[in-house]
């Protein structure tokens, strides 16, 4: 997992040196752990309740609990990213990152122990669980310059459809296995064609978006698009946890 989560971030982004994608390297490994945390060693609403505060007291600026190491890891991100010139700037949108995952991680909780399933639209707009717009702000914080900041809600909205592709791709090769562990999966909401059709249509308008983009953003259009295309391909033969489904 851990070489495939390296592996990942240096091919999205090959013209980066790896200090440069020290801090997406290292978000991408806090998302796995956050994610483990909440669905596999959480075993009620409270301890996911738990995480989620710790976490986002930490992204507010709290120092962490010292038996926290999950916290731990989220400042020292924080921490990181607050030696760059413009993160005064950034804070609160990061913040605002962090914050939707986290948000995210708790409706799947109680969608997943609740009689109730969410309806196939409501379990895509809850994509930011998968945490890739956390890293990629994240990323941009260290490797952005003025025009990327000055594009930023076009680039977050763009990052927003990459992840939801990110979900779709995910969920058909997770599938086995979310079926054996409990977790959600949108093939348990429709059926895998409607899940496929899904996915191509969002490849080809999240395309459009990231060609408008190449204008102002090329080199964050690439990633995202490089993104997409690595992580698609990706999961045709696995995931980041080691399994193939297929």
């Amino acid at each position: 997992m851990l070489s495939a989560l390296a592996l990942s971030t240096a091919f999205i982004a090959p013209w980066c040196s790896a200090e440069q994608l020290r801090v997406a390297n290292r978000a991408s490994l806090w998302v796995t752990a956050e994610d483990w945390q909440v669905d596999r060693v959480a075993t009620s609403d409270d301890a996911v309740r738990s995480i989620v505060s710790a976490c986002q007291a930490v992204a507010d600026g709290a120092a962490p609990d010292v038996d926290c190491a999950l916290g731990q890891l989220l400042a020292e991100i924080r921490d990181e990213l607050a030696t760059g010139a413009g993160f005064t700037e950034w804070q609160p949108v990061w913040r605002e990152e962090v914050r939707r995952m986290l948000t995210a991680d708790i409706r799947e909780w109680e969608w997943r122990h609740s009689a109730r399933p969410p309806s196939f639209a409501e379990y895509l707009d809850n994509a930011d669980n998968y945490g890739a717009s956390f890293v990629n702000v994240s990323h941009w914080i260290v490797t952005g310059d003025a025009q990327t900041r000055s594009h930023l809600p076009e680039l977050i909205a763009a990052s927003r459809e990459v992840q939801r592709i990110l979900r779709l791709s995910n969920d058909l090769a997770s599938y086995e296995r979310d079926i054996r562990s409990g977790d959600l999966n949108a093939l348990l909401l429709v059926d895998r064609e409607e899940v496929s059709r899904q996915l191509r249509d969002r490849i080809r308008a999240c395309q459009d978006h990231l060609h408008a983009l190449e204008v102002t953003c090329p080199r964050e259009a690439l990633y995202l698009a490089r993104e997409a295309g690595f992580t698609t391909g990706f999961y045709h033969g696995a995931d980041y946890w080691g399994d193939s489904e297929r």
